[in-house]
């Protein structure tokens, strides 16, 4: 047996219901001004027109959850991404105006900075953090975590001769 597609059938119009007939326009033609009636009626319009697009309480909808990834999923997938670029991590615009803000506390009077140097020092500060991380990852899963901890990136500079920790 092959398959086949199906068209939905269509369902006949509804005939306006015993309530809408007896509305307050008809009830008391005479008590009412005409302009209260037809606000009343366009009243009773609107609430049954929002009642049809929201679905009302009658027919509940289910609503679709958005897709969820498994925990460590999401940064599996990062850090595959981040492997095969070589772009640099930190913004620039960031990272020069901490340069700029470093350089002023040093030398006030030096504020002009060539973009080919600040790009330079942007590369030189990503690929030092880049191995600290790794050293200290690697400290971290010496003493059998996989959490990396402050006292790991500590531990990672004394042995890499960077300084003392701060």
């Amino acid at each position: 047996m092959s398959r086949t597609k199906h068209t939905a059938a269509k369902k006949p119009r509804r005939k306006p219901s015993a309530a809408a007939a007896a509305s307050p326009a008809t009830a008391s033609p005479h008590t009412r001004s005409c302009k209260t009636n037809l606000s009343q009626i366009r009243n009773l319009l609107f609430l049954k027109v929002t009642a049809k697009k929201t679905g009302g309480p009658a027919t509940p909808r289910k609503s679709k959850r958005p897709h969820r990834f498994r925990a460590g999923t999401r940064a599996l997938q990062e850090i595959r991404k981040y492997q095969k670029t070589s772009n640099l991590l930190v913004p620039a615009a960031s990272f020069i105006r901490e340069v700029r803000a470093i350089s002023y506390r040093f030398a006030p009077d030096i504020n002009r900075w060539q973009a080919e140097a600040l790009v330079a020092i942007q590369e030189a500060a990503e690929d030092y953090l880049i191995q600290l991380f790794g050293d200290a990852m690697l400290c971290a899963i010496h003493a059998k975590r996989v959490t990396l901890m402050k006292k790991d990136i500590q531990l990672a500079r004394r042995l890499g001769g960077m300084g003392q920790p701060w």
